[in-house]
């Protein structure tokens, strides 16, 4: 699967991507959920809820899909 993002500020936060494209239900779901999947963004694993995401940037996360910021 691979789904487009679309945002209308300069940037959006890993941890609302994930709440945006409901693959968690709350923002307090999100740390662990980012321990225990892989999650890349543009190639390099990504722990950090706070990262930010660029148009442009892809986000990979395994068992669910692959996302591409566009703005």
């Amino acid at each position: 699967m691979n789904s487009k993002v679309f945002i209308n500020t300069p940037y959006i936060t890993l941890g609302q991507m994930l709440k945006r494209e409901n693959i968690v239900n709350t923002g307090g779901q999100v740390k662990g959920f980012l321990i225990e999947n892989k999650v890349t963004v543009n190639g390099v694993r990504e722990v950090r809820r706070g990262r930010k995401l660029y148009p442009g940037d892809v986000i990979n996360i395994e068992s669910v899909g692959t996302f591409t910021i566009i703005s």
